[in-house]
């Protein structure tokens, strides 16, 4: 018997499959028109694509899976038509339709073949159209993500932004933040779970440990222009189900997310710096203000001699040291006589700890040198002050005298300096050797 196919039915066909938006529509009358010719009581088509194949439309009678496996299809009392691209799974009625490839069912089998390829390009489309979608809603939120780490240029609050975004931006339900220190990466922030303290940084990636416990791991690194500065962790994406693994797509947001975190952290560490540098020069600044108030401001007023003296550090404070001490009255053989000190010192090294060991020298000095007078005991003494008060690498070379003004004998004690010169007349007289 041969079912034959109005011509309404095929102007109608024409129709829906000419209107996008009755996709539906076309499909149920094409399986309509497909059971008339095949003398089918019903039929559903599938698509098959990406290992998950699913049903676009029914009609007729059924029932019919949801997937169509083959213990399904059995189970039904369903018979199966193959096609590129799909399946069609059909049940026999009590009438008779035209055999396969006939003049009225070929063209059915054709525009079955057409809407699945449709079908297909239509869930591409749909698709793509998501991820262009979701990779616009991932750049805005990247954006926002970067704009919160970069308001902050506080190291540790920078780092627990970080790590606190990565986490809630891929939905993981751990984390952790590792610091190139070294040759090893050291634990700065974590979230959720334990973590590894530090680990050797010459290791490609993380060790698996990396989050003990955790199931599933994804690590970007954290560098600037190829130089690395440390290690973004995060593990086990939370969903509906429960925690899973991540996507390509994870991987690339938390690259592109580890790429920004990065000039946070370079931002921060570089304003932490400024800030030290500035904290130093401050430091710098009273440290030479106070080596001003130990040189002399002036010279003693000695009858009989003219005294100068001057000073300027390599640095903003250095181991260079001098002194003019007027020391006390001293009666000798009814005489009064005015006593002058003098010291001239070198520290080894420059800058900060220089200075410390000048201040230590300079009051012990002003101290001793009064009580003492210039000979060897006083050097005894001051050489034990600077050993118990400075670290053993450190040294000062020391050249100290007395000048009694009334006589015109200088008397002094040279400890590992340079030689004092005596000129007269523009010309050599003596040096003041050790």
């Amino acid at each position: 018997m041969t079912t034959l196919i109005e011509p309404t039915a095929w102007r109608n066909l024409l129709s829906r499959a000419a209107d996008g938006a009755g996709q539906r529509a076309f499909l149920e009358d094409l399986l309509e028109l497909w059971c008339q010719a095949r003398g089918a009581a019903g039929a559903a088509l599938y698509v098959l694509e990406d290992a998950a194949p699913s049903c676009e439309a029914i009609w007729g009678e059924g029932p019919f899976p949801h997937r169509p496996g083959e213990a399904a299809q059995r189970a039904a009392g369903l018979e199966r038509l193959e096609l590129p691209g799909g399946a069609l799974l059909w049940r026999a009625g009590g009438g008779a339709g035209e055999a396969f490839g006939s003049a009225e069912a070929g063209p059915l089998d054709a525009l079955l073949v057409l809407a699945l390829v449709n079908c297909r390009l239509r869930r591409r489309v749909k698709r793509q159209s998501f991820q262009a979608s979701y990779r616009g809603v991932e750049l805005e939120a990247l954006y926002d993500v970067g704009l919160a780490i970069a308001s902050t240029l506080d190291l540790d609050a920078v780092a627990e932004e970080i790590l606190l975004r990565a986490v809630s931006l891929l939905d993981a339900r751990r984390g952790a933040l590792f610091l190139l220190a070294g040759d090893e990466y050291r634990l700065k922030s974590r979230f959720g779970g334990d973590a590894r303290e530090c680990f050797p940084a010459a290791a490609e990636g993380a060790p698996e440990d990396v989050l003990p416990g955790a199931a599933h791991l994804l690590v970007a690194p954290i560098a600037i222009e190829e130089d690395r500065r440390g290690l973004l962790a995060v593990a086990d994406k939370e969903s509906r189900t429960g925690v899973g693994p991540f996507s390509p797509e994870d991987r690339r947001t938390l690259a592109l997310f580890a790429n920004q975190a990065a000039i946070a952290l370079e931002n921060a560490r570089l304003h932490r710096e400024a800030l030290e540098k500035e904290r130093y020069e401050r430091d710098l600044q009273l440290a030479a203000e106070i080596q001003r108030q130990i040189l002399p401001k002036g010279v003693p007023q000695v009858p009989g001699f003219e005294l100068a003296g001057w000073n300027r550090p390599a640095r903003e404070v250095g181991g260079d040291y001098y002194d003019l001490i007027p020391l006390a009255p001293e009666e000798d053989s009814g005489r009064t006589t005015e006593r002058l000190g003098v010291a001239l010192a070198d520290v080894s090294g420059k800058g900060v700890p220089a200075a410390l060991m000048v201040a230590t020298l300079h009051s012990a000095v002003r101290l001793l040198m009064g009580r003492i007078g210039v000979e060897s005991r006083l050097v005894e003494r001051l050489n034990g002050h600077i050993l118990a008060s400075s670290a053993p690498n450190k040294f000062i070379t020391l050249l100290l005298g007395e000048l009694d003004a009334a006589t015109g004998r200088f008397v002094y004690v040279n400890a590992g300096h340079n030689p004092g010169l005596v000129i007269r007349d523009g010309a050599l007289a003596a040096r003041l050797g050790p």
